[in-house]
């Protein structure tokens, strides 16, 4: 196929998200503890994870249901004594700071934006979480030059797989959703997403079952166009 667009995923599709949210956590955790904390890493994990799991139950599908200072507030405010807004903000700082800091692109990222770029292929980042987090991660990783547009869950007010991220970054690069491939390493967020608006559709570094199982989407989805095993072989699919 040859298509005219090429919306991609960010996290875990244009670089490796794991290493950043480990380091980012192992800093929170270090502040932490260099202001004073006596919790052990376990108890501090445990709370964090109680914290995050509980922002997901009460805004669900929100780009705030990702926010990480809005996770360590709700750890600080469990803690004993009064609510210290200062040591809640420097962990959510110390776990971005840390996070970018180790933050590097697939090997065939840059080369891949820049040939279809190259190509006249427009190209576009549609992601789920804040607007200032995601172009922090975009300056970081040098993907913001070859981009000709960023949509976030947070600016259209819903989270993939619902429409109006997608079709928000359709009408800002004037195209259809038939000119259009989507890119993703989710089968829920990406694939399903793309298909229900009747885009090409390639699964990257997502679940090898793409009708689900891993990494919480569930079975029954619709399985991708394209299977890649690189972001270079994007090319041998849009061009």
């Amino acid at each position: 196929m040859t298509v005219d667009a090429v919306l991609f995923d960010l996290d875990d599709t244009l670089y490796p998200y794991d290493p950043c949210n480990e380091a980012g956590r192992r800093a929170a955790f270090e502040t932490y503890r260099d202001r004073g904390g006596g919790l052990d890493a376990d108890a501090f994990e445990a709370r964090r994870a109680r914290a995050r799991a509980a922002t997901k139950r009460e805004v669900p599908a929100t780009a705030s249901s990702h926010n990480r200072h809005i996770y360590y507030a709700r750890v600080v405010a469990d803690l004993p004594g009064p609510f210290d807004a200062g040591l809640a903000r420097a962990l959510g700082d110390a776990y971005w700071d840390a996070y970018l800091d180790e933050m590097r692109p697939f090997d065939d990222a840059l080369d891949t934006l820049a040939t279809l770029r190259e190509a006249n292929v427009d190209v576009a980042v549609v992601t789920n979480l804040t607007t200032r987090v995601q172009l922090r991660k975009l300056a970081r990783l040098g993907v913001d030059r070859h981009l000709d547009a960023l949509v976030t869950s947070e600016e259209v007010g819903r989270e993939k797989p619902a429409a109006p991220v997608f079709t928000t970054a359709l009408a800002r690069l004037d195209r259809t959703p038939s000119e259009a491939l989507v890119v993703g390493n989710s089968p829920r967020n990406d694939i399903e997403g793309g298909n229900a608006l009747g885009m090409e559709t390639a699964l990257f570094n997502g679940p090898a079952d793409a009708t689900g199982g891993a990494g919480g989407d569930p079975a029954g989805l619709r399985t991708p166009d394209h299977r890649l095993d690189s972001l270079a072989a994007v090319t041998e699919v849009a061009l």
